[in-house]
């Protein structure tokens, strides 16, 4: 428990973290990056990073499957 605690106190902003999971939504990162993000990402900043992200890329392929069968 105190694992957690300490865990969301890491000070990295959301926009880091919102870099790092657009990384890893991209599938390219450094080993030397991914240790980084490791030790300093907010685990509840990845967490709703990584859901918004994927509620974004779900949209983008709802638009594009909509426009290309409308056409």
């Amino acid at each position: 428990m105190q694992d957690l605690k300490e865990a969301s106190k890491r000070k990295a902003s959301f926009g880091a973290t919102m870099k790092a999971i657009l990384w890893a939504f991209f599938g390219v990162r450094k080993k030397s990056g991914y240790e980084q993000d490791t030790s300093q990402l907010n685990p509840v900043h990845v967490i709703i990073a990584g859901l918004i992200a994927a509620v974004i890329f779900i949209v983008t392929l709802l638009l594009i499957v909509k426009s290309v069968v409308a056409s």
